[in-house]
């Protein structure tokens, strides 16, 4: 079991540093060492969420930082974070945050505090 979870983590950590690239469940297995089917499988069980969920969230999660803290067009940002088109990544920004970017971008006040409490607090809960 803790090999597995070793396994796991390695592919979330491959994931979480390079999310804005393009990354396939075939990739990520070949990283963890085990099998496309199994890899997801057991990604699911581990982490509660597919990779491909997984993925997106991490991105929609710079993306809520770059809207918050820059004033880069959603279009520059939604590329840069690794969607390949702007429905795409505004219907899933949608789902995830629940409000679309330019409503987050105009609800969202940057404000000094550390880090890990903004990324605490405006985690998104998908």
């Amino acid at each position: 079991m803790e090999e597995s979870n070793r396994r796991m983590l390695r592919a979330r950590d491959a994931m979480d540093r390079a999310y804005a690239q393009p990354l396939d469940v075939p990739a990520l297995a070949r990283i963890a060492h085990v099998s496309e089917s199994h890899f997801t499988r057991t990604f699911r069980a581990t982490f509660g969420e597919t990779p491909h969920r997984y993925l997106q969230r991490r991105r929609v999660e710079r993306a809520m930082f770059l809207l918050r803290e820059t004033d880069r067009s959603v279009t520059d940002i939604c590329f840069e974070v690794g969607f390949g088109s702007l429905g795409t990544f505004s219907r899933t920004f949608r789902d995830i945050v629940g409000r679309s970017p330019r409503a987050y971008r105009k609800e969202a006040v940057a404000v000094n505090v550390p880090t890990c409490f903004t990324m605490a607090w405006s985690r998104p809960r998908s």
